[in-house]
């Protein structure tokens, strides 16, 4: 059994997708919950959203500054 702080970073994960992403009145279908849900990681979460535990820089950014 694991502790407390185990479950964070998923639990802020999705606090941050339902709060940023998902429209109020939900999707219409599966398949348009799974495209949207994969555009949010793939060009938002990556790509434009700012991190501040990496000095408010992208995922994407902080790969190219680590290469």
């Amino acid at each position: 059994r694991g502790n407390c702080w185990d479950n964070a970073p998923m639990e802020r994960f999705f606090g941050s997708l339902k709060s940023e992403w998902i429209p109020k009145a939900g999707y219409r279908n599966e398949d348009e919950a799974s495209t949207d849900v994969l555009r949010y990681l793939t060009h938002y979460y990556n790509r434009i959203r700012l991190h501040s535990h990496n000095g408010y820089r992208t995922p994407v950014d902080m790969e190219a500054l680590a290469a």
